[in-house]
């Protein structure tokens, strides 16, 4: 069992998330608790990062000569 909440929603978001509690054939409490954890793991700091390092990781093929000594020469200025 977990903390019982009360929270307001607009109507039509709680007609949407109850027709889709329904359809997945679980309960609202069940639905909302894993939209919030969906939620609060996507927005937390850890998961940005990992994504931010995921993307990063990927590569992002040739660049432009030009474009590159461009980049180059703006990072010279930047105080980072």
């Amino acid at each position: 069992m977990g903390m019982k909440t009360a929270v307001s929603i607009p109507d039509d978001l709680f007609a949407e998330a109850d027709a889709l509690a329904r359809r997945q054939r679980r309960s609202r409490s069940g639905l909302y608790a894993r939209a919030l954890r969906e939620y609060v793991d996507r927005h937390s700091p850890d998961s940005i990062t990992a994504a931010l390092n995921a993307a990063c990781d990927e590569g992002f093929g040739e660049f432009d000569p030009f474009v590159e000594a461009a980049t180059r020469e703006v990072w010279k200025n930047n105080p980072w």
